[in-house]
This record gives C-alpha cells, sequence and structure tokens, in this order.
C-alpha cells in the first residue's frame, strides 16, 4: 500500500495513508532508521518498508506491505 511518512512537530514520525484518508502516528520500529524493517503504528498495524538510506529525507511516499492478522507480527 502506498504510504506517506513524514514528521511533525507535534505527533513526531506518523503515516498518512491516502486511500483510506488516515493519518497515525507511528509508536514503535525495529530500526531506529526506519528502512529495511517494520514499524509499528497506533491503530496496531504493523507495516514492513522497503530499504533505503538512513538520511533518506521526509516527507516520502512509499509502498509498504501491512502484515497479517495470522501472528506474523513482531
Amino acid at each position: 500500500m502506498k504510504i506517506m511518512i513524514r514528521r511533525s512537530p507535534d505527533a513526531g514520525l506518523s503515516i498518512y495513508v491516502p486511500k483510506k484518508d488516515l493519518e497515525e502516528p507511528i509508536v514503535d520500529s525495529e530500526y531506529e532508521t526506519l528502512w529495511g524493517g517494520w514499524i509499528k503504528v497506533a491503530n496496531g498495524w504493523v507495516l514492513d518498508l522497503p530499504e533505503m538510506a538512513s538520511d533518506t529525507r521526509l516527507p516520502i511516499t512509499i509502498n509498504a506491505k501491512k502484515r497479517g492478522e495470522n501472528g506474523d507480527d513482531p
């Protein structure tokens, strides 16, 4: 799914999903740099992010893969 990751002064890192008109803060991540691991957002979704350079500038729109409900969450 296409998501935008951005940083805001009040919410910190957050994602925006245009097709669902949904914005949620990122509450946990596998790696401090985000890229190549999973992130967890406030609504409980776990998304796998692509490998990217650690100094990738935000905001950025990327393709992320949502993990299923079948126990493969971190």
